[in-house]
């Protein structure tokens, strides 16, 4: 699994990635079409939901594997403008009005830890601390930079 993380000015991500109980290294965020996009749920699905948005997120472009509920893979989208858009088993977003967001395995705990005042980055290493299906490193991305 994952975990992902926007504390309102950076997007975090474990880099985590299990095939059975091998345990290897990925990137799980990335700069896409002037917008900070991560990916939770299994690779290939969430490499499929980037290349969907990356192509114009257009719905009937959809990648027909992901409308599973129980396999698809969440994409998270930072705008520009830092609106979040959530994608999960649909080609419609789920508009987030929070300013902080964590999804992922170890949601939970990077949501504490940013309630207690820590960055993303710092939550994703709070989250890889207490859930197995988290770790290997922390990736971060900020708009503006390098996109």
């Amino acid at each position: 699994m994952s975990v992902i993380v926007w504390d309102g000015k950076t997007l975090a991500a474990d880099r985590r990635a299990c095939v059975g109980t091998l345990i290897q290294t990925m990137t799980k965020i990335w700069a896409v079409n002037g917008a900070l996009v991560g990916s939770v749920g299994t690779a290939v699905g969430g490499l499929e939901m980037r290349e969907w948005y990356r192509n114009g997120a257009l719905p009937e472009e959809f990648p027909a594997s992901q409308r599973d509920d129980a396999k698809c893979s969440n994409l998270l989208v930072i705008l520009p403008n830092f609106t979040i858009l959530k994608y999960e088993h649909a080609p419609y977003p789920i508009h987030i009005t929070d300013a902080q967001i964590a999804i992922g395995c170890g949601r939970d705990f990077a949501l504490a830890a940013m309630h207690l005042g820590k960055t993303a980055a710092e939550a994703v290493k709070v989250a890889c601390r207490f859930d197995s299906g988290c770790g290997n490193g922390v990736d971060t991305l900020v708009h503006g930079e390098g996109i």
